[in-house]
């Protein structure tokens, strides 16, 4: 299932008490939460847009995005600034999230494929599973989050 034989460093992230990982080399940075300016006719999951140092960065909101309860802000809500694949572009998006963990490594043997079922998550968005300190670390695909369509109307 994984496509490189390294060990991959990855960014834990949690939703709704899931654990969820991004891999590190798409993360650009880590923001506490700034002020998100709304934007009128985009998807319910996006809550609009931040300034980062003069950049225009369009917010996901990975609760609404992935179906589950808006979760309410915390001290430790933040929001994970990545790099997406879109058509071979980069794009810049933030990625709200409950709270950032830690980074850890994986083998890739100690990743499985994302199961079809037991999961409130459409696992087309997943790489795979992995487990770290007995729990299991959901390893998000974060191109395949933001599908083409929906960063268009987003971009627009």
């Amino acid at each position: 299932m994984a496509e490189e034989l390294d060990a991959t460093q990855y960014l834990t992230l949690v939703l709704d008490e899931e654990v969820f990982a991004v891999d590190v080399a798409r993360v650009r940075e880590i923001l506490e939460m700034p002020t998100i300016t709304k934007v009128p006719q985009v998807p319910e999951f996006m809550r609009g847009v931040i300034n980062l140092r003069g950049c225009v960065v369009p917010v996901i909101d990975l609760h609404m995005k992935f179906g589950m309860q808006q979760a309410a802000q915390t001290v430790n809500t933040c929001i994970i600034v990545v790099e997406v694949d879109m058509d071979g572009e980069n794009i810049v998006l933030g990625a709200l999230a409950d709270s950032v963990q830690e980074v850890i490594e994986m083998e890739p043997s100690q990743i499985e494929a994302a199961p079809h079922i037991g999961t409130h998550l459409r696992t087309e968005f997943l790489k795979g599973m992995g487990k770290h300190n007995e729990r299991f670390v959901m390893i998000l695909d974060i191109d395949k989050v933001f599908s083409g369509a929906e960063l268009a109307a987003v971009q627009g």
